[in-house]
């Protein structure tokens, strides 16, 4: 189902606004973008085929792996894909909660959780 970027973006707001208190704090120097469809470029890197395999992305350099040199880094990035998203939901509540997902998802790798501990995190939740 296709749906206005204006509801991905409220999507990606209700998100962050549930996020606890205490990891939106910290999430300093964090921009959050919205873009249709990752570039062929990321796939190819990531070693993927499909454009549908990513649903978002986090760029920077993990909480835990930072020093006194990070200090003037880029902003790290974190990017939700609207088209794959888009892709598994049925409707409004299916974005909302896909959108959730794959955010917290990212800002985990924010804090430096690998894929197996998200996995593990997300297996212990659902």
């Amino acid at each position: 189902m296709r749906f206005k970027k204006s509801k991905v973006e409220q999507a990606i707001r209700e998100a962050l606004t549930d996020l606890p208190p205490a990891l939106r704090q910290k999430m300093e120097n964090v921009e959050i973008m919205l873009e249709d469809w990752p570039e062929a470029q990321i796939r190819k890197e990531m070693g993927l085929k499909s454009r549908y395999d990513l649903l978002g992305l986090y760029q920077g350099v993990p909480r835990p792996e930072r020093d006194f040199h990070c200090t003037a880094l880029l902003p790290d990035t974190i990017t939700i894909f609207q088209g794959p998203i888009e892709d598994l939901c049925r409707n409004e509540r299916d974005l909302r909660r896909e959108v959730r997902a794959v955010l917290y998802h990212e800002i985990g790798h924010f804090y430096g959780f690998s894929e197996a501990e998200l996995a593990r995190l997300e297996d212990a939740v659902s």
